[in-house]
């Protein structure tokens, strides 16, 4: 079950299982690469009532703590994730916005090799690729 799950991601985090943590949990889950509108709705769906305050305080309590991942593609805003277990990649289509998950195909620890790092010690990379999707190219968008 996603909540015991979710519970079990809170604990391990070292936060207190609440309404509002888990039901931004839930709206993330639901809707990846939400923006923070998108979530707020999800989690009103859920709690009604539920402040667009408290809701921005758990996005960056669970982005803190590594259960949220926070992406913002060029002239986007904020979106958000729950994949955080692995150094994965976007697409973004230019015309619609949609924002697709690609794995990482190189590098040993995905895509962290650089011609150069200039004695950084590099743990994480962020690439995102732009381009047209499939539905935007087949209506000439």
């Amino acid at each position: 079950m996603v909540i015991d799950e979710h519970t079990s991601a809170l604990r391990g985090a070292g936060l207190r299982v609440t309404r509002p943590r888990l039901a931004v949990l839930q709206a993330v889950d639901a809707h990846p690469h939400s923006d923070t509108e998108t979530i707020l709705a999800g989690v009103r769906e859920l709690l009604d009532g539920v402040s667009r305050q408290a809701v921005y305080d758990v996005l960056r309590a669970l982005t803190d703590v590594g259960l949220l991942r926070r992406i913002q593609p060029s002239g986007h805003v904020s979106l958000y994730e729950t994949r955080v277990t692995d150094n994965h990649h976007h697409l973004v289509c230019r015309y619609c916005d949609k924002v697709i998950d690609v794995d990482c195909a190189v590098g040993p620890a995905p895509c962290l090799t650089a011609a150069d790092d200039h004695g950084f010690v590099i743990d994480e990379a962020e690439v995102v690729y732009w381009g047209v999707c499939p539905d935007c190219a087949v209506s000439g968008s």
